[in-house]
């Protein structure tokens, strides 16, 4: 009898497990803070799924994914044809949120939020701009008294989404910029030093008077850090905000191709927000585990029904609605 009690526990334990899935995933760190809670969402849900996400970097999750070591990666850039036919493993784009790029900065006692000209942050960067109280800064923000500090600028380390969102649009604003640094998840920075992940950044220019960086919106929030207002296309300038992504991305909703790649830094507009962004999962076209695939597909399916609506209270804007039925149609086709 004993020996029968056992038996049918141990199969009771194997019955219970057969179904857990563990999918490994990696990749750009502008999202962490919101796929984390996804991912912690989803598994109590769903008991059996667990979804290990790293932060590693837009450029770490193309690679990975690309070579086949994770499950799924996550970038906050397209990924360009020649690395999609290089991949050894294809994959597709489904964008899952979009989110700002802002301006962070160390200045003890100044107590207003400064403005940016797209130019000024590319000289900053470009090293012709290295005084915090420089005149076309004082230009932008009049009546506010500036310090003669030494503006330190600070960069990503490793391959970034984010820089590569920060870059396509100063390569859109600055025409030096576009010619000598270009736009890519990494690039040579010919000025300041370097800091891995948004989270380096962000403890870089917090931890250093004079500092200036560029990271998520959430980063900054979460390290109540100061970050400034961007002059847009229409002249206004504009703090980064959901509502500002959301306005970004309207005319891109429309006209939105169908593998999803697309820019919207610098979109016109007067409430937009300059530096925006999609930020997508990349999905293997064909996921040879029918059970892993079935755990992938029903998380995004459960994201757009119920994750979307966190969007904003994380400091990340929702799909457009337009582009969340493209969206389930390419949901649906994974197998």
């Amino acid at each position: 009898m004993r020996l029968k009690w056992i038996a049918a526990v141990l199969a009771g334990m194997v019955a219970g497990t057969a179904g857990a899935q563990n999918i490994n995933a990696a990749g750009a760190s502008f999202p962490n803070p919101i796929y984390q809670r996804w991912f912690s969402e989803y598994a109590q849900a769903h008991p059996g799924v667990h979804i290990n996400y790293q932060s590693i970097g837009s450029g770490g999750g193309v690679l990975q994914v690309s070579e086949g070591t994770v499950d799924f990666g996550a970038s906050d850039m397209p990924v360009t044809d020649d690395k999609i036919a290089a991949a050894k493993v294809k994959f597709m784009h489904i964008p899952t949120v979009l989110g700002a790029v802002v301006p962070v900065y160390n200045i003890p006692g100044l107590s207003k939020p400064l403005n940016f000209s797209g130019d000024v942050i590319a000289d900053i960067y470009l090293g012709k701009i290295g005084r915090w109280n420089d005149p076309r800064i004082a230009k932008d923000n009049p009546g506010v008294s500036l310090p003669g500090k030494s503006i330190l600028p600070v960069y990503r380390a490793d391959g970034s989404g984010t820089t590569f969102i920060f870059t396509d649009y100063l390569s859109k604003v600055s025409p030096e910029w576009a010619s000598k640094v270009g736009r890519n998840s990494s690039v040579k920075w010919p000025a300041g030093i370097s800091a891995k992940g948004n989270e380096g950044v962000a403890g870089m220019v917090r931890q250093t008077p004079g500092a200036f960086g560029y990271v998520e919106l959430i980063y900054a929030l979460q390290n109540k850090m100061e970050f400034g207002a961007i002059r847009n296309s229409a002249g206004k300038y504009v703090v980064g905000s959901p509502e500002g992504v959301t306005a970004a991305a309207a005319a891109a909703a429309k006209t939105m191709p169908a593998d999803y790649r697309v820019s919207i830094t610098d979109a016109p507009g007067p409430a937009s927000y300059p530096i925006s962004s999609f930020t997508y999962l990349l999905i293997p076209l064909h996921i040879q585990d029918q059970a892993k695939a079935a755990a992938i597909k029903g998380f995004l399916e459960w994201m757009l029904a119920h994750g979307e609506s966190e969007a904003p209270g994380m400091g990340y804007a929702p799909l457009p609605a337009q582009v969340q039925t493209m969206v389930k149609k390419t949901i649906a086709t994974i197998k």
